[in-house]
């Protein structure tokens, strides 16, 4: 296939090094650094088991996706109505876009801008940008993908690339245990510039993002989402399975950019307004990393 990577940061950068690696026609649409960097040397992937470099095209401009079969949307959750304005002119009618984005609102947002087939995807993997045109692997990698006409079709590339893939008809409920795992984690990790593991070693952690999951479960019952398996598990095994990776947040704020905190703790503060579920521990920790953020 042809597939474009819309957003190639760290998580853009891992699945189209993944699919370039396995065969397909990849071409990265990301920031210029990072474009001129790849085109120079390559994209570098360096991962627990090995690290390379491969060959792959990197452009700037969105028209770059032009004539993709298939687009990884992962720009951030602050740009995606940008970005789908970016690269509609340029989408074949028949390219299928797949969400690779935090929060749980993505999916529906490019569907009321764009007249291509949308997937939704809750995306576990620890990746960080290292430099220009080089992705770290910490860990991880699966997705869980939602129901469509073409998620077989999607879901078997993505599984001969390396990229373990499950198609869902939860895939809600999916993105909604992501979500809580990015609440309990990600402002944490930002507000200390500390990585999972070292994280949860701190006094007092771990209770506090058991307030913070307990919450947002009482948000997502009251919003009827059905959350797989058990959440509270899961969130404890990030620590152990991404032990070095620092958050996304935590990366944003480091660097000095714009977060996402607004769709993922904000997300739960808002949607608990609604549903009159009180949200306390999540309301405190959006606050602090606002005026970080603004700072």
């Amino acid at each position: 296939m042809k597939i474009a990577v819309m957003g190639a940061g760290a998580v853009g950068c891992y699945y189209g090094f993944k699919l370039a690696r396995a065969g397909h026609d990849v071409v990265l649409v990301g920031r210029p650094q990072h474009v001129e960097a790849i085109e120079r040397h390559g994209l570098r992937l360096e991962a627990q088991t090995f690290d390379e470099r491969i060959r792959v095209s990197a452009r700037t401009e969105a028209s770059a996706v032009e004539g993709a079969q298939l687009v990884l949307f992962c720009v951030k959750s602050t740009d995606t109505e940008s970005g789908a304005a970016a690269i509609r002119p340029h989408l074949a009618l028949d390219a299928l876009v797949l969400s690779l984005q935090n929060g749980v609102e993505n999916a529906d947002r490019l569907r009321a801008l764009l007249p291509q087939e949308v997937i939704a995807a809750a995306v576990y993997v620890g990746t960080e940008m290292a430099g220009p045109g080089h992705v770290r692997h910490h860990g991880r990698g699966e997705l869980v993908i939602g129901q469509s006409r073409a998620s077989d079709h999607v879901a078997r590339a993505l599984i001969a690339a390396g990229v373990p893939t499950d198609i869902s008809d939860n895939v809600r409920g999916a993105l909604w245990a992501k979500l809580i795992t990015n609440c309990a984690y990600n402002a944490l990790s930002a507000i200390t510039q500390l990585p999972y593991g070292r994280l949860v070693k701190c006094e007092g952690v771990t209770v506090v993002m058991r307030d913070l999951v307990d919450e947002c479960v009482a948000v997502a019952k009251a919003d009827g989402v059905m959350i797989p398996g058990d959440i509270g598990m899961a969130v404890r095994k990030i620590a152990e399975t991404a032990a070095g990776q620092y958050a996304s947040t935590a990366q944003d704020l480091a660097r000095g950019k714009r977060t996402e905190i607004d769709h993922l703790n904000g997300l739960i503060v808002r949607r608990g307004e609604a549903l009159n579920v009180a949200t306390p521990a999540n309301r405190l920790l959006h606050a602090i990393v606002k005026l970080i953020e603004n700072k």
